[in-house]
């Protein structure tokens, strides 16, 4: 089994939400279910990826170009799989993943993750995704799903595929990941 994990790059950033990523990567490596993700070696994605491989776990990142020129990629990998662009990035995590874990993030966070959300209402995948709530950080999103779904530009059901969940264990609970 192999999830794919969404989340931030950035370096400055609560402690705390360090401290999740790396319990998510630990736990993953525990549960022997291979990690997919950016690529980055930096932020959250850093700290996710080595923590999945300091702990024996298989690590794939998929990264763009432009990021290797950029030197932000992880040299310690299982694999590294150097792509063209951040759309064939996301579309190949996809091809790998049996569920999506997203953890706290920005922007490209956000894109990664209503990708997959839409491409699952859409009937494009029938894959779990999960929010990792650590520090209440997707309370706002929730709040919006909830007045998407209000306002009936979501359907309900849309709406509670998204599953929030507080811990990295339970998360990879509602993914379905067999425990270790």
């Amino acid at each position: 089994m192999n999830i794919a994990v969404f989340c931030g790059s950035a370096s400055e950033i609560d402690p705390r939400i360090l401290v999740a990523g790396r319990v998510l990567g630990q736990a993953l490596a525990s549960r022997h279910i291979g990690l997919i993700y950016g690529g980055a070696s930096i932020g959250l994605m850093g700290a996710v990826a080595d923590a999945c491989v300091e702990a024996g776990g298989e690590v794939i990142g998929v990264i763009p170009q432009i990021l290797v020129d950029a030197e932000i990629a992880h040299r310690n990998l299982t694999r590294l799989e150097v792509v063209r662009d951040l759309h064939r990035r996301k579309a190949r995590m996809a091809e790998l993943a049996n569920g999506f874990a997203v953890l706290p993030g920005g922007l490209g966070t956000l894109d990664e993750a209503f990708d997959i959300i839409t491409w699952r209402t859409l009937g494009l995948h029938e894959k779990p995704i999960a929010f990792l709530d650590t520090l209440d950080f997707w309370k706002p999103l929730k709040a919006l799903l909830e007045h998407l779904s209000e306002t009936r530009f979501v359907k309900p059901h849309n709406a509670r595929m998204i599953q929030f969940c507080p811990t990295p264990e339970a998360m990879l609970d509602a993914l379905g990941a067999p425990k270790s």
